[in-house]
């Protein structure tokens, strides 16, 4: 049985996805670790990851141009051509005991990442009204070979070129960034037509104004902006409790387990129960994630708390990705994709920021107090317009 055009490239963008999100995995794991032995103020350990995060908000207006005029599959591909650059160079400046090299290469990185962003939406641009949800879901999916790929990847590469610590894992991101710009060949849809190019669609400003919009993408930020400030910590802290990197790599690689495993069901529960009431389940999982933190500093609470992190990651951005789809017209999909992921990150690198000083000075539990407010913020916008959306009593 042949597959249809948009399933098979569903199939494809999903293998994108795990390539992509296990470098992401390994950048979790180790770069942080990497700019505390680089950096001489050590309270700047995350800098990397946050501008790796901030050039990923920089790239989605410039990743979502290049894609409306000449394509997704030349975008994917001119993103995995930087991401190898920036692998190779973080590696080199590892070599050369250079932080801010480092993170330059991170800041490299950080632009595929915001290619590899698109992944998702690309997969709905070929799909019906009703495969929309379970394509974003399905493509998601694919990080969980990720989850098993990542950390283990991370740990087994870390010390190639001992004792230089670090460098090979690096290496292995560049190598990803170079698997990924051969499957992304083979994603096949259709450029933009010149008409949908030059039709302009609504002021974004109007966009912005709806309802629906509003509540996706605060959802998205403060789902992955939250995610963002407790796993960038988590190895730190993790250390600084007298555990082995090895083991933190685990929690990591559970972790991420918890962000993907539930897209194999995530856009069912969206088909039958809508995404706002999806996304209320994934502010309660974070909520969970910050009480167990909270609650003490065994590797059990490490673990559970990490991998519920993940779930409600899945559930609020998943669902969100989903909502935004309600906001736009076919030729306002491109500024609108990009603007809202262009907020995600905002508050995402502002989290990156954020993530290293507050464990730092003012240790674990400042990191995981810093989301309950936000998320209490997500809840009531979701249950808000979810009252909006209630039928009138005839």
């Amino acid at each position: 049985m042949l597959l249809t055009p948009a399933r098979r490239n569903v199939m494809v963008l999903a293998f994108c996805q795990a390539v992509a999100m296990t470098s992401i995995s390994m950048m979790a794991t180790v770069s942080a670790l990497a700019g505390q032995m680089l950096a001489s103020d050590k309270a700047l350990a995350t800098l990397p990851i946050a501008l790796q995060q901030l050039t990923v908000m920089l790239t989605t207006f410039p990743a979502s141009y290049i894609m409306r005029h000449f394509g997704r599959r030349a975008g994917f591909s001119v993103g995995a051509l930087v991401g190898m650059l920036g692998g190779a160079l973080q590696c080199y400046a590892v070599f050369r005991s250079d932080f801010a090299l480092f993170c330059l290469g991170n800041a490299l990185v950080g632009v595929a990442n915001g290619f590899a962003l698109f992944f998702r939406f690309a997969a709905t641009d070929t799909a019906d009204l009703g495969f929309k949800s379970k394509a974003i879901s399905l493509v998601m999916a694919g990080g969980v070979i990720a989850a098993f790929a990542g950390p283990e990847l991370a740990k087994w590469s870390h010390d190639w070129f001992q004792p230089v610590q670090f460098a090979g894992a690096f290496v292995a991101i560049a190598l990803l960034q170079a698997l990924n710009g051969l499957l992304v060949q083979f994603v096949r849809i259709p450029r933009p037509t010149p008409a949908e190019r030059r039709l302009p669609g609504r002021p974004l400003g109007t966009i912005m104004r709806q309802p629906v919009f509003i509540v996706a993408a605060l959802g998205g930020m403060i789902g992955y902006g939250s995610m963002s400030l407790v796993m960038t910590a988590t190895p730190l802290a993790m250390i600084g409790c007298g555990f082995a990197f090895g083991t933190a790599a685990t929690i990591i690689q559970w972790h991420v387990l918890g962000m993907f495993v539930p897209s194999f069901f995530t856009g069912h529960l969206i088909s039958r129960f809508g995404a706002l009431r999806v996304m209320l389940t994934g502010t309660a999982g974070l909520m969970a994630c910050a009480a167990i933190n909270l609650s003490g500093i065994a590797l059990w609470n490490f673990w559970a708390a990490l991998v519920l992190l993940g779930m409600g990651w899945n559930f609020l951005y998943i669902g969100a990705s989903s909502l935004l789809t309600e906001a736009y017209r076919p030729e306002e999909r491109a500024k609108t994709q990009a603007l809202n992921d262009f907020l995600v990150f905002s508050l995402v690198t502002t989290a990156s920021f954020a993530s290293g000083g507050l464990n730092h000075h003012f240790g674990w539990s400042a990191v995981n107090l810093g989301v309950i407010l936000p998320v209490l913020l997500a809840a009531g916008t979701i249950f808000w317009l979810l009252q909006r959306r209630r039928p009138v009593p005839a």
